[in-house]
């Protein structure tokens, strides 16, 4: 099993333990606000090949880079104005913007599946401090196996990579509990290639402009989170549910109940209040606990498209679909 490091308790230790493994070329789990993250050098290939192994990930999807602060950013990829304002309006925080990367960059092809752009993020809390100490950009895709229910807490990524994993750091859950917002800048548009933890509106709101939503079917991988089958369990999925099947496990949102309930194998509630960022926090944390008790399906009930609601609907239609 790996070894849980605290870095609220210890977090000079936890710096420099992950430090040093992550100089060995070995990946470490590291909190973020979004969800957990796999990091490893950026900049090592061997240590980029050891990500994609340990989560059984496709080499073609390519790897967030995180770095220390916009600084960092623009010594690896190059920002238009417009991408400049995002990431001066939202970083720290859940945004990935997709730029083209600089020639003389030093992150590796690899984490990048060999395209010309690099998605960059700028996470907050203890992870900026240890991009700070490392000094060199991470990639850190979720630590969870490929096509699996993200991580949002520590105990998540040691039950799912056991001693395969060298180093967990803990954070305590994430504040998010959903992956970042991806955005690419192509002239005076702002497409959006996965919703995630920012809400789409807040960026319409900042920048004055419409986001467009990436509605090409079969669209070429830009960014992490475009397969159509991703963030699933083990059991099926089977949304917007008007009643529970004998033994299904149901997951509601907003505190209704739904008729067959009684006999469900578990009932979870994403936000009996009914607010979307509760439930965006609650989401892969339920999954989990309910792919745990090895019913035979997960239902969900309906949620709101509006706010955080589209970025948790984009990740349970991924995990309903058909898996290859």
């Amino acid at each position: 099993m790996a070894d849980i490091v605290d870095t609220r308790t210890d977090a000079a230790a936890a710096l420099e333990r992950a430090c040093e493994a992550l100089s060995r070329g070995v990946p470490v789990a590291i909190p973020t606000e979004t969800v957990y993250g796999l990091a490893a050098d950026a900049t090592d290939p061997l240590a980029i090949t050891r990500i994609y192994e340990m989560k059984g990930r496709p080499r073609f999807n390519p790897l967030i880079c995180h770095m220390a602060d916009l600084a960092m950013a623009e010594q690896h990829a190059v920002f238009d104005p417009l991408s400049r304002a995002l990431a001066q309006a939202f970083w720290p925080g859940p945004l990935t913007l997709i730029v083209p990367i600089r020639p003389e960059s030093a992150i590796h092809p690899l984490a990048r599946a060999g395209l010309d752009t690099v998605g960059i993020r700028v996470p907050a809390g203890f992870a900026s401090r240890l991009l700070a100490t490392f000094g060199r950009p991470l990639a850190a895709p979720s630590a969870n196996t490929s096509g699996r229910i993200s991580p949002t807490t520590a105990r998540h990524v040691a039950d799912d990579f056991g001693d395969r994993l060298e180093l967990v750091l803990d954070g305590g859950p994430a504040a998010v509990g959903l992956e970042s917002t991806i955005l690419k800048v192509e002239g005076d548009t702002i497409r959006l290639l996965r919703p995630g933890g920012l809400d789409v509106s807040e960026i319409e709101r900042v920048t004055g402009r419409r986001v467009q939503r990436n509605e090409k079917a079969g669209a070429a991988i830009e960014a992490p989170g475009m397969l159509a089958s991703h963030y699933a369990p083990v059991a099926p999925v089977r949304l917007d549910a008007s009643d529970v099947k004998p033994g299904e496990v149901l997951i509601r949102f907003g505190g209704a109940p739904l008729p067959g309930e009684d006999a469900a194998a578990l009932v979870l509630d994403l936000s009996p209040a009914g607010n979307l960022a509760e439930a965006a926090a609650n989401l892969f944390g339920y999954m989990k606990r309910a792919d745990a008790t090895g019913a035979g399906s997960i239902a969900f009930s309906p949620i709101p498209e509006t706010g955080l609601g589209e970025a948790i609907n984009d990740r349970l239609q991924r995990a309903a679909a058909p898996r290859g």
